[in-house]
């Protein structure tokens, strides 16, 4: 065989040894770094680098960075590489080929992914104390910080995948995200009312522990839903709707008024129509004193007093018609214990200070 052919073979041989081309063309949407396989081969000096858009390359030589690459063809001499140049002391440049890992990172936004709690966070509230809360929604995020990604989330991973840093994206966001509630001080009644404005008014508080720990950034953040335990639920709703009724008193006579007109049942019906019939009564006294000849005057239950001389003691029937009511509507107050009365054999005798007292509360 001839020599210049041995000669070939061999140069073709040690060709295939070496590195000319360096790129990752990337086919998957989930994969946030990847190494390049290098099969124990050194990078022929020259080699060619190619990055693509969304990318960013990464040299690592003997576990110190090396130089960082963005998007583009580069030709790997010794004036591209200084940093590389300074860690294998090439004082006068090199010749040689060289070894290095070359980790590619992806920088382009990840979307669409979901964080919740797992358990409640204990958050304290202006209005409702110390409460115990669940939260859930969607962030958007991409890689700022190359370095900081491959030192404190892939490490030497070789192809890491997103599923890979779910979970640990999903529990740091919570703890971040009850930080910045709390700091935030957005009452939880406002949240639901307020989800969209939320999320943006978080992101600036969420962000920058996210850089420093790992290198990344939220480019957008959703909070779908914030919700508290169920009695705390109800809780709420028992005062929204004492909101809703507003004054109490109102309230009760109102209650008490539609007991009457739908003829509520029982002793408990007959106690409130009797308190109904005693608040009328009361009223119609106040403002008809002077001519029934009662004091108009000196309060509730001056203005229910008899006239001077008459009986402290009444039937049924005598302060059902003072009041106005019903003699069955007294007897069953009586029976209720909402009315004072002595039962002297099969008659009440109602004293006028126990209608005078029911009168005033």
């Amino acid at each position: 065989m001839p020599t210049g052919t041995k000669r070939s073979g061999l140069g073709k041989f040690i060709r295939s040894e070496l590195i000319e081309i360096i790129e990752w063309q990337d086919d998957t949407r989930d994969t946030l770094a990847w190494r390049f396989p290098d099969e124990d081969k050194a990078i022929k000096r020259g080699a060619q680098l190619v990055v693509r858009e969304s990318q960013v390359a990464q040299f690592v030589y003997l576990g110190q960075f090396g130089d960082t690459y963005g998007p583009g063809k580069h030709r790997l001499t010794t004036d591209n590489i200084p940093v590389l140049t300074r860690l294998q002391s090439w004082r006068y440049g090199f010749e040689s080929p060289f070894k290095a890992d070359v980790y590619f990172v992806t920088t382009r936004v990840f979307p669409g992914n979901r964080w919740g709690t797992s358990n409640p966070i204990m958050l304290r509230d202006d209005d409702l104390g110390i409460v115990r809360a669940r939260a859930f929604g969607i962030y958007d995020f991409h890689v700022v910080e190359p370095k900081t990604f491959l030192r404190e989330v892939s490490g030497s991973d070789r192809d890491f995948r997103l599923d890979e840093f779910a979970d640990t994206m999903r529990s740091r966001i919570v703890s971040v995200f009850s930080d910045a509630l709390a700091s935030a001080r957005v009452p939880l009644l406002d949240v639901a009312s307020r989800y969209g404005e939320l999320g943006q008014a978080l992101l600036p508080m969420i962000n920058p522990a996210f850089r420093a720990k790992y290198g990344i950034e939220l480019t957008s953040f959703v909070v779908e839903n914030v919700s508290v335990p169920p009695e705390a639920e109800k809780a709420l709703d028992e005062r929204s709707s004492m909101t809703a009724i507003g004054d109490l008193n109102d309230y009760v006579k109102f209650q008490m008024a539609r007991g009457m007109q739908e003829g509520g049942a029982g002793t408990g019906g007959m106690a409130s129509e009797m308190a109904v019939g005693f608040a009328i009564a009361q009223e119609l006294m106040r403002q008809q004193g002077p001519s029934l000849g009662i004091g108009a005057t000196g309060g509730a239950a001056s203005a229910a007093a008899p006239p001077r001389g008459a009986t402290e003691v009444l039937s049924p029937a005598e302060a059902a018609q003072l009041l106005r009511v019903d003699e069955k509507d007294v007897i069953a107050a009586i029976e209720a214990g909402d009315l004072r009365a002595k039962k002297i054999g099969s008659v009440y005798r109602i004293p006028r200070r126990a209608l005078d007292d029911l009168l005033g509360d």
